[in-house]
């Protein structure tokens, strides 16, 4: 678990024993993220390397320099309030339009069914030429529900899609929303 100190923004780890009746589960390969107290949840693989940011959250498959992937989160509370209107799907594909790197091709918007949450996500192939050129895939996923709203990115090599498209469908199977902790040890969610 990682805590933020106010003062200087520099985060401090904190470790918890687990009690023997925890409740959290995740499948084989994988640990569970949780920000906020559990404004939002999810699956990445066990071996990743996670490196906490000013304002998100990375998860990278090897420590840099030597990554091939990455996986970013932030997420805001919003105001108690109907966000149910909120333009979603026209807000992803406006950040999908505009993105500025060499794109090729552009996926369709995929909608995921949760009771407490919309959750819509696409893709977009592009020409990474910071090297050499090599075709890459970026997702991008945003979700609102139960007063929050969730950006997640996923950046990897297309030649790589095989063993990394897995990944992406755990994370987005595993999401979770406004689903608070009440204690850590055990993963109770409230209210129980």
């Amino acid at each position: 678990m990682a805590k933020r100190k106010k003062s200087n923004l520099q985060w401090i780890k904190e470790t918890l024993e687990l009690k023997p009746d925890h409740h959290w589960e995740s499948p084989p390969g994988y640990k569970i993220f949780v920000a906020g107290r559990g404004a939002v949840r999810f699956n990445v693989p066990q071996n990743w390397v996670f490196e906490p940011q000013e304002k998100s959250f990375k998860f990278l498959d090897k420590k840099p320099p030597n990554d091939d992937c990455c996986l970013e989160v932030s997420f805001n509370r919003l105001a108690p309030n109907d966000w149910s209107l909120f333009p979603l799907k026209a807000t992803l594909k406006k950040v999908i339009d505009n993105d500025e790197r060499n794109v090729i091709e552009k996926g369709e918007i995929v909608t995921l069914k949760r009771q407490t949450a919309k959750i819509m996500w696409a893709e977009i192939k592009f020409i990474d030429t910071q090297t050499e050129p090599r075709e890459a895939f970026s997702r991008t996923c945003i979700g609102l529900g139960s007063n929050v709203q969730c950006l997640i990115t996923f950046d990897y090599w297309a030649d790589q899609a095989e063993q990394l498209t897995p990944v992406w469908d755990e994370v987005m199977r595993s999401l979770t929303l406004g689903l608070y902790i009440r204690d850590p040890r055990t993963g109770v969610a409230f209210p129980d």
